[in-house]
């Protein structure tokens, strides 16, 4: 499928899409960004992480506000400020806890900028803090803990566990939250309306920026939502299979500068 004609507004996931498999952004991809602006094509991001654990690519990428974490449970600007969030029910929230460990996983919690853990050592905390670049805070029982939440995630080693929680969980929780993977190992809850779809809706209300002029980039589950609600989507070369059946394009893995890549090919039109 052809790129639209205009492409007015570029958002894009972060984790598996815009940083390399080290977290880091490569020099590719901060000038596809920069290029992007000096077309007058604005560029913004939208994540599981919490808005802290993305502060370090505002500066970098001279990102737009407003900017999306939690799957856009809540929306920041470029100083942390809140702008708006939704958070889960708290009687809701204690079910979806007890529903995680059911399934065997760990649990974590996401409450504007806290993170909240039951065990500092177990399985990806150490992959989350250098991911996030900041430190949970341990509590004894998380279920007691299920006020303002804004996002909860499910961890585990085995991804097929993982994968099986999230059937589970739909089914439990499909129509009353949203519920998917952002990674083969983590499965968020966040609120009905903290999806990556209503990120694209928000966004195009808020900048005044049509749909079909707004083109997304994404690797996992949670961003086939913002596929369907955009003009144009492009999947990862690193994608989950299912995630590019449902884009409009594909490019290369995040190893390889996929992300820049489609940048170019499809937003800057530069030759191949």
């Amino acid at each position: 499928m052809n790129a639209p004609e205009k492409i007015s507004f570029v958002l894009s996931d972060v984790d598996g899409t815009l940083v390399d498999k080290n977290k880091r952004l490569t020099p590719r991809t901060i000038e596809a960004v920069a290029a992007l602006k000096a077309a007058g094509i604005r560029f913004s991001i939208t994540s599981a992480r919490p808005p802290r654990g993305m502060a370090m690519l505002f500066d970098p990428l001279d990102l737009d506000p407003p900017i999306a974490g939690f799957n856009g449970g809540l929306f920041v600007d470029r100083d942390l400020n809140i702008l708006s969030e939704h958070t889960l029910d708290p009687a809701m929230a204690k079910r979806m806890i007890g529903l995680i460990k059911d399934q065997g996983l760990d649990v974590w919690v996401f409450r504007g900028n806290e993170w909240l853990v039951e065990d500092r050592n177990g399985v990806y905390v150490d992959h989350e803090i250098r991911t996030v670049q900041f430190q949970p805070t341990v509590v004894e029982d998380i279920a007691a803990h299920c006020d303002e939440i804004a996002k909860i995630v499910g961890v585990g080693e085995d991804f097929d566990r993982v994968k099986q929680a999230e059937v589970v969980a739909q089914k439990e929780f499909g129509e009353v939250a949203t519920v998917a993977r952002s990674q083969s190992y983590y499965l968020d809850f966040t609120h009905l309306e903290a999806n990556k779809g209503a990120v694209v809706d928000h966004l195009s209300a808020s900048l005044g920026i049509p749909r079909e002029e707004i083109m997304t980039i994404g690797d996992s589950s949670n961003d086939v939502r913002m596929f369907a609600r955009s003009g144009f989507s492009v999947a990862m070369g690193n994608a989950f299979e299912e995630v590019k059946e449902k884009a409009s394009a594909l490019t290369d893995s995040n190893a390889d500068d996929g992300f820049a890549k489609a940048i170019e090919r499809y937003v800057l039109r530069k030759p191949t």
